[in-house]
C-alpha cells in the first residue's frame, strides 16, 4: 500500500496532474462527484504517469479529447476554492491519497 501523502506536502509549488477536457478549445478541469458524501472534486495525481493509469477509473464523456497537464497547486488552489469544489490526490491505482478541502485551498 503507497504511503500516505502529508498534507504539508502539497505545498504551494507542488505540481499536480490533472485531466484536461477539451485541451486548446473550451478546456476545463474534468470534476467527479462523490454521490455518497454529496462532494464534488477534481482528481490530481503527483506523476503524470499515475495520471494516465488512473484515467480509466474516472467517470468522463469517452467522445471528449483529454489529456494531463501538470499545474502548479497555488495556481490551482484559488479556482477550486472559488468553485467549492474539493482536490482528490490519487494514486495510479485510483486510491486517495489526499483530500483537501475548498476551506484549506488558500495556497
Amino acid at each position: 500500500m503507497p504511503e500516505k501523502i502529508k498534507v504539508q506536502e502539497i505545498k504551494e509549488d507542488t505540481w499536480l496532474w490533472l485531466v484536461i477536457e477539451n485541451p486548446g478549445q473550451n478546456e476545463q478541469f474534468l470534476g467527479q462527484v462523490d454521490s455518497e458524501n454529496n462532494i464534488s472534486f477534481i482528481p490530481a495525481f503527483l506523476e503524470k504517469e499515475a495520471g494516465l493509469q488512473g484515467i480509466h477509473l474516472l467517470v468522463r464523456d469517452k467522445k471528449v479529447k483529454f489529456e494531463m497537464q501538470a499545474i502548479q497547486y497555488r495556481d490551482l488552489a484559488p479556482k477550486l476554492a472559488e468553485e467549492g469544489f474539493f482536490l482528490f490526490v490519487l494514486d495510479a491505482e485510483g486510491h486517495v491519497l489526499e483530500k483537501i478541502t475548498p476551506q484549506r485551498q488558500e495556497a
